[in-house]
């Protein structure tokens, strides 16, 4: 079968097009003919630094939709050929692909697969930082980094289903902030000096949840704004920078927490639980994430180039099947 892999680190060329055996399903996975595969950030932290790469070569790729190929001994509740969408440990750049039966999910009357490529890791990633951790209450004001990308489109929209005051997106460019501001977010603030215009925007107040994929700084900045008894989650490091600590000189004075989440590592440590939080997530009405590129299986490293230039907004997916 064709597949996308990288056998050293580095920039979007180290991606090639090979010939590979068919994977076949263990027992509790199905195989899956792939259709779509989306892209993800951490697709491009694994191909540049290794991020959760257990040995090269390696085949990046974390969601797909498709049709079920064959189903592993135990598995039930599946047929094959049936149209699903799954969440994998990787390998997903490619013509088939194995998941774990607990992360595939039948695809509900009128979704494509096109747009169920969309949602494995993302609907379910916003969803558990807005409820699961963050545990948003109605009418509180929420701070979202990185806005106008797959988790922050989703996260702006369910903040809005959840009853939020106040939704505040974060962006690196205006045309970003003319993107977010159609998907829930009442402000879009660029990300220089982020944390003064969040005090300026609540009258000095900050606000109730903020969540952030970047770290480093740009999480010490979040704090920051976050008002008497606001809640932090980190999903995320995306700017690469050295592992932070926060203890009591931060959090003590005005009763700060900070939470954190891993849609990957639950799906190892509580696969059953993750299964659980996709399903409420998946049954919030009206939410879309928009493709906003759509590359060939064979062009992977054009959408990780995109990707990496962080001006792209909404979604990207290679095509593997029609």
């Amino acid at each position: 079968m064709r597949a996308v892999r990288f056998a050293e680190y580095g920039g979007p060329e180290v991606l090639e097009s090979v010939e590979v055996a068919l994977p076949e399903p263990g027992p509790g996975q199905v195989s899956i003919d792939v259709a779509y595969v989306g892209v993800n950030f951490a697709d491009h932290k694994a191909r540049l630094e290794g991020y959760r790469v257990p040995s090269l070569p390696y085949i990046p790729g974390l969601e797909v939709s498709g049709r079920i190929r064959a189903l592993g001994k135990g598995v039930d509740g599946f047929t094959v050929g049936q149209e699903v969408a799954a969440l994998t440990e990787g390998g997903a750049y490619a013509e088939v692909a194995v998941a774990d039966a607990v992360t595939v999910f039948p695809l509900t009357a009128g979704t494509s697969p096109r747009t169920a490529a969309t949602l494995p890791t993302v609907l379910p990633t916003a969803y558990a930082l807005l409820h699961s951790v963050g545990r948003i209450r109605e009418g509180e004001s929420v701070l979202v980094q990185g806005a106008a990308g797959g988790v922050g489109t989703v996260a702006g929209q369910l903040a809005r289903a959840a009853g939020a005051g106040r939704v505040i997106g974060v962006v690196s460019s205006e045309a970003k902030a003319a993107y977010a501001r159609k998907y829930g977010y009442d402000d879009v603030l660029l990300a220089d000096g982020f944390g003064a215009a969040v005090r300026e925007l609540t009258g000095g107040r900050g606000v109730d949840l903020a969540l952030d994929p970047v770290g480093g700084d740009v999480l010490r900045e979040a704090l920051g704004a976050l008002a008497v008894f606001g809640r932090a989650v980190s999903f995320g490091n995306a700017s690469s920078a050295p592992a932070w600590q926060v203890g009591q000189p931060e959090l003590y004075p005005t009763g700060l927490s900070v939470g954190g989440f891993s849609i990957l590592n639950l799906a190892r440590t509580a696969p059953q639980e993750l299964r659980a939080l996709a399903e409420r997530a998946f049954a919030v009405p009206g939410i879309e994430l928009p493709v906003t590129g759509e590359y060939a299986l064979a062009d992977a490293a054009d959408a990780h180039r995109a990707l990496a230039s962080r001006t792209s907004t909404g979604k990207l997916l290679l095509r593997v099947a029609a």
